[in-house]
C-alpha cells in the first residue's frame, strides 16, 4: 500500500489514523495462522531458561494495579526477560514478525493482544513472584479486587524506564497468563467488509487495546465477560456509554469493570470513549 505524499502538515489525529490502518493493513495478506503454546509450570520453565543461561531476576516497576495518577506504587518482582521465554516457547522467528501480534491467555479468561512491535520497542518481563517471597497477589484497586492470585506468570513492562508507559494504567499487564500465542493480525474481525478501513481503523484498534481482553466483538475477544459490544453499544445513549468507561462506579456500584486509564487526560479519555461509541454503533452485526 503507497500513500500519497502530502504537502501540509498532517493533524495529531490524522497520524494516528494513518498509523492504525497502515498496521491493519500490513496483516491483509498474512494468512491467518496461530502458533499457541501453553507454558510449563514455573519450575520446568525454570529449569528450562537456566539451561540456557537466562537467571530469573529482580525487577522493579510501577505497579499499576496499586497506583493512580497521583500516587505511584513501586513493587519489585521475579521475573524472566519475555523475550528469553517468547524464544524457548514460540521459537526466536517471533522477533522478525513485527506485524503479528502476540497473545495472552489467563486462566479466568482475559485475553491480552499486542503487537509484536511493543515487544521490541519496550522491555518486558514475565513474573513468577514476588521478589521478597510474599504472596504472588495483588489489589486491583480500578477494579475493586482484593488479593487477587497472579500466578502461574504476570506479564510485567520495565515502566521505569519508560515513564510514558505509566499512563496506560494495568491494561497491558495480563496476570494468571497460561498461554502465548503468535498470530496474524486478522482485520476483517473488526473491520468487516463495507467499512471503510482508512476512517474506523483507529477505532478499531481502540477497542482491541481497550475493550476485547474481557469482552467481545461478534465472537472476537476476550472470554471473562464475553457481551457482544457490536450489540450492547447499540442500546447504550452516548452520555450513560461515557459514565461507563469514565466512572463505571457510578453506574453500576461494586461493578469489576476498570474505567479508561486515569494516566490519560480528561480530553484523551472522552475522545476514546467518544470514538468507540461511534465505531461499534456503525459495526454491523454478525448474523
Amino acid at each position: 500500500m503507497s500513500i500519497p505524499a502530502r504537502s501540509h502538515p498532517v493533524s495529531p489525529s490524522s497520524a494516528r489514523r494513518r498509523a492504525a490502518w497502515l498496521l491493519l493493513s500490513a496483516a491483509l495478506s498474512a494468512p491467518w495462522a496461530v502458533s499457541a503454546e501453553t507454558l510449563p509450570a514455573p519450575t520446568a520453565l525454570h529449569r528450562q531458561l537456566l539451561a540456557q543461561g537466562h537467571k530469573a531476576q529482580a525487577v522493579t516497576v510501577v505497579e499499576p494495579h496499586l497506583s493512580s495518577k497521583d500516587q505511584p506504587v513501586q513493587r519489585r518482582y521475579l521475573a524472566y526477560p519475555v523475550e528469553a521465554v517468547l524464544s524457548a516457547t514460540l521459537g526466536p522467528s517471533w522477533q522478525a514478525q513485527p506485524d503479528r501480534e502476540l497473545e495472552f491467555k489467563a486462566l479466568d479468561g482475559f485475553i491480552a493482544r499486542m503487537p509484536v512491535a511493543r515487544f521490541l520497542k519496550y522491555r518486558a518481563y514475565l513474573a513468577v513472584g514476588l521478589a521478597d517471597g510474599q504472596p504472588f497477589r495483588v489489589d486491583n484497586l480500578a477494579q475493586g479486587e482484593k488479593r487477587v492470585a497472579l500466578g502461574p506468570y504476570y506479564l510485567i513492562w520495565d515502566n521505569l524506564s519508560a515513564p510514558a508507559l505509566q499512563a496506560e494504567g494495568g491494561t497491558h499487564w495480563p496476570y494468571q497468563v497460561a498461554e502465548i500465542s503468535l498470530r496474524a493480525v486478522n482485520p476483517e474481525a473488526l473491520l468487516p467488509s463495507g467499512m471503510d478501513s482508512a476512517r474506523w481503523a483507529e477505532h478499531a484498534a481502540l477497542a482491541q487495546t481497550y475493550c476485547l481482553s474481557c469482552h467481545q466483538i461478534n465472537g472476537f475477544g476476550g472470554a471473562k465477560m464475553p457481551l457482544n459490544l457490536a450489540v450492547r453499544a447499540k442500546l447504550i445513549d452516548a452520555r450513560t456509554w461515557q459514565s461507563w468507561l469514565l466512572q463505571p462506579q457510578s453506574v453500576k456500584p461494586g461493578t469489576a469493570m476498570p474505567a479508561l486509564p486515569d494516566g490519560l487526560s480528561a480530553a484523551e479519555r472522552q475522545r476514546i470513549a467518544s470514538q468507540l461509541h461511534d465505531y461499534l454503533k456503525a459495526l454491523p452485526v454478525a448474523p
